[in-house]
């Protein structure tokens, strides 16, 4: 049996977007920065995929715009709010996605901008009492770029509780939003939110593209110049196929939500009280029963070392952490930072609505074999 368990990382691509890209190649093959008809019928279907976004978060069509992935939409945000809006202090945490971290170092580096971390709870959640104490230390015109859920334990935090302070406190709200898009609600009509990334491959949609939202009051310039597309705020020629394959996912992960959230929480919770029932010294990381991702838990063995390779070796695909960092033999930053035993084995499982009770009693048996080894 083969499972996969690091939806996290990446999603199967749904069998409905997949049908709709071929489509798109096959049939839309127009340049949609020409003016004759195939290269209308791209632009309109780029135009009907860009309304499909802006009415899942309800934004406005001209607040949208599609990247390549959420890292693009991370930097540009970062990157064109120190170049464009002036922006002198950056508030964030240690714990974010590289997509922002190694973003920070290279802005530390090339600019003359304050980097500043908020300390966080045992959970890793930011602390709003430090935010807030952040945010009045200086008059400097600051940006808060804030994970919603933690892509390696799940923590999640309120977007409109942060999102109202950073407005009380006259600062730009960042937040990634690559692991909750499309499972949770976002209104960006009601939340104070100014910039928010999100990535198509997340949601049974494909990989190498995403979008930025980006609030009609921040005007920025390209990240990527050369030429008009995507409203004269991203140069190249769009990549129409991952687009309409983006739409696609993310209207029927809207529109099946709740029911999938019901699915994959009842497999959580499953696994959860498996581990807990069969397994002695296992610790779970961040909020995993309070305010977390409900498609991720993040559990760490004692004395399991090659666990991973182990479960791979049996057809069982999870992770350590984040799948960014594969390939490297650094420990994560995130469970570094909250001062995990180093000695210990993390797994992150993350599930999908496509997962059954079936796996989940595979891999915990699978799991007796290999730590009884």
């Amino acid at each position: 049996m083969k499972i996969y368990f690091d939806n996290a990382a990446t999603t199967p691509v749904a069998p409905e977007v997949i049908e709709v890209m071929a489509q798109t190649l096959a049939e839309n093959y127009g340049n949609p920065s020409s003016i004759h008809a195939q290269g209308r019928k791209a632009r309109a279907a780029i135009e009907q995929a860009r309304k499909v976004v802006a009415n899942v978060i309800d934004a406005s069509i001209g607040e949208v715009f599609f990247t390549s992935c959420g890292t693009e939409s991370n930097n540009m945000t970062l990157k064109c709010a120190v170049r464009d809006l002036g922006v002198e202090r950056i508030i964030s945490s240690k714990i974010e996605h590289h997509a922002i971290t190694h973003t920070l170092e290279s802005i530390r580096k090339n600019y003359k901008v304050e980097i500043l971390f908020v300390d966080l709870d045992d959970f890793g959640r930011p602390k709003i009492e430090h935010l807030e104490s952040l945010l009045n230390s200086s008059q400097k015109k600051t940006l808060v770029s804030l994970i919603h859920a933690n892509n390696e334990i799940g923590t999640m935090i309120d977007l409109k509780t942060y999102g109202d302070l950073c407005k009380e406190n006259n600062a730009l709200f960042h937040t990634d939003t690559v692991q909750t898009m499309g499972y949770y609600p976002i209104n960006v009509a009601e939340l104070n939110i100014n910039f928010l990334s999100a990535s198509a491959h997340k949601f049974y949609g494909p990989k190498g593209v995403g979008f930025i939202y980006i609030n009609s009051e921040n005007i920025i310039k390209p990240l990527l110049d050369g030429g008009a597309q995507e409203r004269n705020m991203r140069g190249g020629t769009e990549n129409i196929a991952g687009i309409t394959g983006l739409a696609k996912a993310l209207e029927i992960q809207n529109a099946e939500q709740s029911t999938r959230k019901e699915k994959i929480v009842s497999l959580r919770n499953l696994m959860k009280s498996e581990l807990e029932k069969n397994f002695e010294g296992i610790q779970f990381n961040g909020d995993v029963d309070g305010m977390s991702h409900y498609k991720v838990l993040s559990v760490s063995f004692p004395n399991a070392d090659l666990l991973l390779m182990n479960l791979d070796i049996a057809g069982i695909a999870a992770s350590g952490g984040s799948a960014c960092a594969s390939g490297t033999d650094v420990g994560s930053h995130v469970l570094t930072e909250l001062g995990a035993d180093p000695t210990r084995t993390t797994v992150r499982f993350s599930f999908s609505h496509k997962n059954t009770e079936e796996e989940v009693q595979f891999v915990i048996g699978k799991l007796k074999e290999i730590l009884k080894r």
